[in-house]
């Protein structure tokens, strides 16, 4: 079961996915603000029928479109879960079943490339590790899922975290100026 002393953790990581991914989604002729997006927003517009865990899983993996492999390109996530959006029409079955699943019903989340998951490649952002994929999820991935959470995405990092290029998938470049220089 989930300690309520991890709730603000996993809390901080929801908070980093809103601000990492920039921008409005419509739903339902209504304004939904994935930037400013909240746990507690979510799950209210869900239970006022305004958005459905499919719909902002969408409107996220479109945001990662838009500005990580178009656009800016900025690089900053590297495996995107492909089973992300039959997770989310899983949550809302349940949801319209019996309710939210757990405190972090289809809370997108990403992940560090460190953080292990038995269904994406973890690389620590290495090219030696560029096909390992773990036997078993990381005991913090395990609880958010308990929990509800969706795991979008493994966010690229640095060579073994020690700087802000790796052999994997090279350099990320910041979201608020992409030319501005990490080191």
């Amino acid at each position: 079961m989930l300690k309520r002393k991890s709730l603000p953790i996993l809390a901080l990581i929801a908070v980093f996915i809103a601000h990492l991914l920039v921008g409005p989604v419509v739903l339902k002729a209504q304004a939904f603000d994935v930037v400013e997006v909240t746990i507690a927003s979510v799950h209210g517009a869900m239970e006022a029928g305004q958005l459905t865990c499919r719909t902002l899983v969408q409107a996220y993996i479109d945001r990662i479109e838009a500005y990580d492999k178009t656009g800016p390109r900025l690089n900053t996530v590297q495996h995107l879960n492909a089973r992300a959006l039959a997770e989310a029409d899983s949550l809302d079955r349940e949801f319209d079943s019996r309710g939210f699943v757990g405190p972090l019903h289809c809370v997108p989340v990403l992940l560090k490339d460190q953080v292990e998951t038995s269904d994406m490649p973890t690389t620590y952002g290495s090219a030696l590790f560029q096909d390992f994929v773990p036997n078993r999820d990381a005991t913090i991935v395990v609880r958010m899922k308990e929990a509800g959470a969706i795991v979008l995405a493994k966010t690229t990092m640095g060579e073994f975290a020690s700087r802000y290029v790796g052999s994997a998938f090279g350099i990320v470049r910041n979201a608020y100026d992409p030319n501005r220089n990490p080191s």
